[in-house]
């Protein structure tokens, strides 16, 4: 039996885009009605959705994106996050008393990579110029654009957070507070900062004005971020990882992101019979809760910038290593605690969903953590700087410690699957820890159950938050599993349904003979998939 959908998935021929709100949509249909590639769409929606989501993501951020190039028949990945500065030092923060890193602090922000995968992407598989573009999200920011119900909601629970940090926080606010849904938004100094990247690309941006103003605000704010660590910043092309799930090969970006743990999590299920378990059972929910716990436990802990990992990743998402794990589980009772698997056997965020006419998808997260990122907004920008570097551990012993010019551990993961060499389905799930436990929900929906892409949103979620030991479920799910749950070990808290908790995705399948687009989108929040 299938959850009720809530939502009729979308279904056209000549391209797709779906995103969590509405008018970053249409920005990248704009791209596809003009002739661009899924790459310009992406691009188009994420640099819409600084202005309409600003709390999530922008130009102060960082990107991942997965790219299904349809001329060459394989996946690329693409990592645009940026590094902490030369001058970081943990030993000084240390010295403060810290014992982490404050996300609301200037030692959070590391060098934004947002701009350089936009340019990276319109590159390589674009179509269309960045002044193109980003010519929708100018609009909106000049113009201005109606405020949705969610952001709106949204909006105003990250008020205070703009508001005690500098009096340019106001330049993301209206009349000094967080815009009410309808009310109509104009960002102007963001428009004037999305002008000077249209006109001169990624190398006016981080060798140019804005380079400037955000590592003298940052160093006036007691930061150790400079116009050199800007100028340095470099994007990477990277080899995509894939673990295969029950004939499906699934496809992530390697670290410093997290989509190692949905590999690992999708390995150690692999080994349950989890379609014969039903859709709604406690011993669905138990099992996968359990293969999510093992693959966030290690991932947290082993990931970091790839050029210091102390472990290769072919061995973290190996499955023999997963049966190692595997046998942790059991299924009459919850792991009392998890361990890190010390060595393996040898052997708040936007998510854009792409597909175009052609067969091509991009499949883009980016994002300023936080909400506004640290919340500091430098002046006349309208630029929302992240708190990413606050990822990093101040323990020097961890993997993942604090170091000059290193990228820190990324929540952030699009996702693309395929069959029998075909591109299959562009997704993500967006929501910091929610992110790889969301997107291993929506798959084993799909694969494991055969729901659409709108059915394997709208089903109810977990969400395991390893900080709190506690395992949230949406109140839509059965009472007799909650209690089932806790019967087993689980420490159970019963929810309402938020994005910011369970998680925000967009899905677009595509049928390989036909070339069919079926899009389904977050119910959770504003967004919704457009086809035409």
């Amino acid at each position: 039996m299938k959850f009720d959908s809530r939502r009729s998935n979308v279904i056209a021929r000549n391209g797709m885009v779906a995103t969590s709100q509405p008018l970053a949509a249409m920005a990248g249909m704009r791209m596809l009605l003009a002739g661009g590639k899924a790459a310009d769409a992406a691009v188009a929606a994420a640099a819409a959705l600084n202005v309409v989501e600003p709390f999530s993501t922008g130009v102060g951020g960082d990107v991942f994106a997965l790219v299904w190039s349809a001329r060459d028949e394989r996946v690329y990945a693409l990592n645009a996050s940026g590094r902490s500065p030369a001058a970081a030092d943990a030993e000084f923060l240390r010295g403060k008393g810290l014992r982490a890193i404050p996300d609301d602090s200037a030692y959070a922000v590391t060098a934004p990579g947002a701009v350089s995968g936009w340019q990276a992407l319109l590159d390589r598989f674009g179509a269309m110029s960045m002044s193109d573009a980003l010519q929708p999200a100018i609009e909106y920011a000049a113009n201005g654009y109606p405020v949705s119900e969610i952001i709106a909601f949204q909006w105003a629970g990250a008020e205070d957070r703009l508001k005690r940090r500098h009096p340019s926080g106001n330049e993301l606010l209206l009349n000094g507070r967080a815009p009410k849904r309808g009310e109509t938004m104009r960002m102007h100094t963001l428009a004037a900062t999305l002008r000077t990247i249209a006109a001169g690309g990624a190398a006016a941006f981080y060798e140019g004005e804005p380079a400037a103003r955000i590592a003298e605000f940052v160093q006036q704010q007691g930061g150790w971020l400079t116009s050199d660590d800007m100028a340095r910043h470099t994007h990477t092309w990277e080899q995509p990882i894939s673990a295969n799930y029950r004939g499906v090969d699934v496809w992530q970006c390697p670290p410093n992101n997290q989509g190692a743990n949905v590999l690992l999590a999708l390995n150690i299920a692999e080994g349950f019979d989890i379609g014969a378990m039903g859709a709604h059972s406690a011993q669905r929910h138990h099992h996968l809760i359990e293969c999510a716990r093992l693959a966030l436990t290690d991932g947290m802990y082993h990931i970091t910038d790839p050029e210091r990992m102390r472990i290769d990743v072919g061995d973290l998402i190996s499955k023999p290593y997963a049966a190692e794990r595997r046998r942790l589980i059991r299924n009459d009772r919850a792991m009392a605690d998890v361990p890190v698997g010390v060595k393996p056997p040898d052997g708040d965020t936007v998510y854009i969903s792409c597909i175009d006419g052609e067969g091509n998808a991009c499949s883009l997260i980016n994002s300023v953590f936080s909400d506004f990122g640290t919340g500091l907004v430098v002046p006349e920008t309208g630029i929302a700087l992240h708190s990413r570097g606050a990822s990093f551990s101040l323990d020097a012993a961890h993997p993942n410690a604090l170091e000059p010019r290193k990228r820190p551990f990324h929540t952030l993961i699009p996702g693309i699957a395929t069959k029998a060499g075909q591109l299959w389905l562009s997704y993500g799930v967006m929501g910091t820890v929610q992110q790889a436990q969301g997107q291993l929900q929506a798959l084993s929906n799909m694969i494991d159950f055969g729901m659409t892409p709108q059915e394997a949103l709208d089903a109810p979620r977990f969400s395991y938050r390893p900080l709190e030991g506690e395992i949230g479920l949406e109140r839509r799910i059965h009472g007799r599993v909650a209690d089932a749950l806790r019967a087993l070990g689980h420490r159970i808290v019963v929810k309402d349904a938020h994005p910011l908790y369970f998680g925000g995705g967009q899905i677009i399948a595509r049928d390989a003979d036909s070339g069919a687009l079926t899009g389904g989108s977050e119910p959770r929040n504003d967004g919704c998939a457009l086809g035409w």
